[in-house]
């Protein structure tokens, strides 16, 4: 196995380097013959394993200390395997001082990758490295990074396979230094600039909190405006004024009753149309995924896009990254937790980012079992809300409960390791906005062909099982389970059953069963936590395997039981 060692100057932020690389699953070694200790782990690379060695820091490889000389000594003796690559650290605040290394380094005819780390401190201190000019100089690539954010790290491991013999030509010593820093290196007096104060503060482990709870309160807040604001200006004005009228028109050419009449057009109450309640294809089946949940859907994805392009959504994975990793994932899985706000398929989807299979089963079922949609969302907030805000706290309160401990359990029983995470962090910039749209407009059509089918398909197939009482059947079959246990209605697994179709027309369904505030409280959770819908589910088959769905769907259920039966005793 090839190796990779990190050298530097101590303080430079090497070890930090080296967790950006490896992950939190390290070795700690003594180096053979001596009490000094070294760390190391490993990296992957296009697939292939690599250890990475973090060398003691020193500040020349003419040791005057026993630290230092096991540094020396590593390299003399590591320099004699063929295959292994040099990263030397610098600090990019202290060039001079740290290029004294690096030219011993030089000296020594290893393959060799200069990483000026602090760079961000750098820049704020008013310190220019023409780093393109550095590299040309070294004869070997020069990478820029900010360890403590991952900044840079990702162009790091992408250019580990660049390592390269220098072929500078050296006299003395410090007056090539000299020389080097008088091209590269230019001084000047600054001030932060806001946005570089606000991208430091985003990223804060104290300021970056509040920060993250207002902008993520802030975002919900501009969705459920947008939301309420397209339904009662546009959708719910367009179906009550002009559809309405042509759905009582063929009711009444189906002279307002019988199984067609069921299936197609619902419930007509009084001679009016209730789209929520109808339960047909032209009613229901239509007015719920264009008229109650596509608003929401427009409002999330157009702030989601906003905070992707804005430069905000990397920050807040580096600020929840340590927390993550608690959970058996690292702070890059907040996107498919986000995107699964918004549909779990793309988020399911997005769980490709992360590095191993372990984290993709961890992250992928922790959101299919406690992270709703926002369809789903806007029909518990339709029909739970009605109950006040301890209701909606209960809810999903309880949701990110379950979706702590299962991150909790999953990473103490699963085996493997949680890498950290390589991400690239922009600076803040004001997204463009044709950019945005076209992102807006892609993931709204693809939510409206994916939705609009499942929801005809789920009240189509919900109307026949009632016509042929299979529904009352499973519901008594099952009644020890949902009433026994979790103390719903029997009822209520008419709308588990459509769930697997569409969780959101399942809340929906809910609505005539006529259960109390704690009823509707557990079922939403229950709904929310059993099983994905058929989409979702045909999605994590493909992602995760058929022997990894089976365990996931295994959790889902057991938890769903727990929780379901807790909150009955409670409730």
């Amino acid at each position: 196995m090839r190796k990779i060692l990190l050298v530097g100057n101590p303080n430079v932020g090497k070890s930090v380097v080296f967790s950006r690389l490896t992950g939190v699953h390290v070795v700690a070694s003594n180096y053979s013959g001596t009490t000094v200790e070294y760390t190391k782990g490993n990296l992957y690379i296009e697939g292939e394993k690599t250890e990475v060695i973090d060398v003691p820091g020193t500040y020349s490889l003419q040791p005057e200390s026993k630290a230092e000389q096991v540094a020396a000594d590593m390299i003399t003796d590591f320099k004699q395997e063929e295959g292994n690559i040099f990263v030397n650290v610098l600090d990019a605040t202290n060039l001079e001082r740290n290029l004294t290394l690096t030219i011993e380094l030089i000296k020594k005819k290893i393959p060799l990758v200069v990483v000026l780390n602090m760079w961000d401190e750098s820049k704020h201190t008013g310190i220019d490295i023409d780093e393109k000019k550095l590299e040309e100089i070294l004869g070997v690539p020069v990478i820029p990074t900010t360890a403590v954010t991952g900044e840079g790290i990702k162009n790091l491991v992408s250019r580990l396979n660049d390592a390269k013999i220098s072929s500078l030509e050296i006299g003395n010593k410090w007056e090539t230094i000299g020389k080097i820093v008088d091209q590269v290196q230019s001084l000047k007096h600054r001030h932060h600039t806001f946005s570089e104060r606000l991208g430091d503060a985003s990223i804060h482990h104290i300021w970056g909190i509040p920060i993250a709870i207002f902008v993520l309160f802030s975002a919900f807040w501009l969705i459920r405006l947008l939301g309420e604001s397209i339904i009662g200006y546009i959708m719910e004005p367009l179906f009550e004024n002009y559809w309405a009228p042509v759905v009582l028109k063929i009711s009444a050419m189906m002279n307002g009753s019988g199984l067609m009449h069921d299936i197609l057009v619902g419930k007509i109450i009084d001679g009016q149309v209730n789209f929520v309640e109808s339960l047909g294809l032209i009613t229901t089946g239509i007015f719920v995924p264009l008229g109650m949940i596509l608003p929401y859907i427009i409002g999330f994805y157009f702030v989601l896009s906003f905070l992707e392009d804005s430069g905000y959504l990397p920050r807040l994975g580096v600020l929840i990254d340590n927390m993550m990793h608690r959970l058996g994932i690292h702070g890059l899985a907040i996107v498919p937790m986000l995107l699964g706000l918004g549909c779990n398929v793309p988020g399911a989807m997005a769980a490709r980012i992360l590095e191993t299979k372990r984290e993709r089963f961890i992250a992928t079922t922790m959101m299919a079992i406690a992270v709703p949609c926002f369809a789903q969302l806007a029909m518990v907030v339709g029909l739970v809300g009605k109950f006040g805000p301890l209701a909606l706290s209960i809810v999903f309160g309880t949701l990110f409960l379950v979706w702590v401990l299962l991150g909790l359990i999953l990473n103490k029983v699963m085996k493997g390791e949680s890498p950290e995470m390589f991400i690239e962090i922009p600076p803040y910039r004001l997204p463009n906005i044709n950019i945005l749209l076209k992102k807006l407009w892609m993931r709204v059509r693809s939510f409206i062909k994916e939705a609009v089918p499942f929801m005809l398909l789920g009240v189509f197939i919900v109307n026949i099982l009632y016509a042929l009482h299979v529904i009352e059947f499973i519901g008594n079959l099952t009644e020890p389970l949902i009433t026994g246990v979790m103390g719903l209605p029997k009822e209520a697994v008419g709308a588990m059953i459509i769930g697997f179709l569409r969780k959101d027309v399942a809340i929906g369904m809910l609505t005539p069963l006529n259960m109390t505030m704690g009823q509707l409280v557990i079922a939403s959770v229950v709904l929310t936590m059993y099983f994905p819908c058929i989409a979702t589910f045909t999605v994590m088959l493909k992602e995760l395997g058929w022997k990894d769905m089976i365990k996931s769907s295994l959790i889902m259920m057991l938890s769903t039981v727990v929780v379901g039966g807790i909150m009955n005793i409670f409730l």
